[in-house]
């Protein structure tokens, strides 16, 4: 029963996040527009999953408890250029996504800027969801914000937190995912309550 709930909660995580991103970015591409997606929580976002990606790898956890993130990442660059191809700058990506490469190779020179980073990480983290909150709470218009992924996002946190008991148990990792779920719910909230207000005033 153990190892059959695993591996469920490892696969149905994998499936989930194959197909994460792409309701937001079908979302920006059918409305040519990024309108409600914030830039810096997209940033932070990328940045958070490079530094715990990075983290797994580096301590050598057991594969299925991370491929997802790979996929993750190459879905936030695609909807990182699609937010500044739409804002009319596709090239103003690119000193971004060269940090994003020298910071994988800087992040495991040495234990302690990984170990550091990781405890940051989460901080990053929780500021990306903050950052798309804001933007909600300032325009209260949730525009081409998609609730599919961020309701996805949070049944992945929430099958990572039973993965991550059953196998490491590891604190650092286990606080991240609880903070990531309780925030990707609270975006998904208010991305369905504005899209409700402005259903209404229609």
């Amino acid at each position: 029963m153990r190892e059959a709930l695993l591996l469920f909660c490892n696969w149905s995580t994998l499936g989930v996040c194959a197909a994460l991103k792409l309701p937001q970015i079908s979302a920006v591409l059918a409305a040519r527009s990024s309108r409600g997606i914030s830039l810096p929580s997209l940033l932070l976002e990328l940045a958070g999953f490079l530094v715990f990606l990075r983290y797994l790898c580096y301590y050598e956890y057991p594969l299925l408890t991370y491929l997802e993130y790979p996929i993750l990442i190459a879905q936030d660059v695609l909807l990182l250029l699609c937010v500044f191809h739409f804002n009319g700058n596709v090239k103003g990506a690119a000193p971004y996504l060269a940090l994003c490469v020298a910071s994988w190779f800087v992040l495991s020179l040495q234990k302690w800027i990984i170990d550091l980073a990781m405890n940051l990480s989460t901080f990053i983290s929780t500021a990306s969801k903050f950052a798309q909150l804001q933007c909600l709470w300032k325009t209260q218009d949730s525009g081409a914000v998609s609730a599919l992924t961020w309701s996805l996002a949070s049944y992945t946190c929430a099958a990572r937190i039973i993965t991550t008991l059953m196998t490491t148990s590891d604190l650092t990792v286990l606080m991240r995912f609880v903070i990531m779920l309780a925030l990707n719910l609270w975006v998904t909230a208010t991305v369905l309550r504005y899209r409700t207000t402005v259903g209404k005033a229609e």
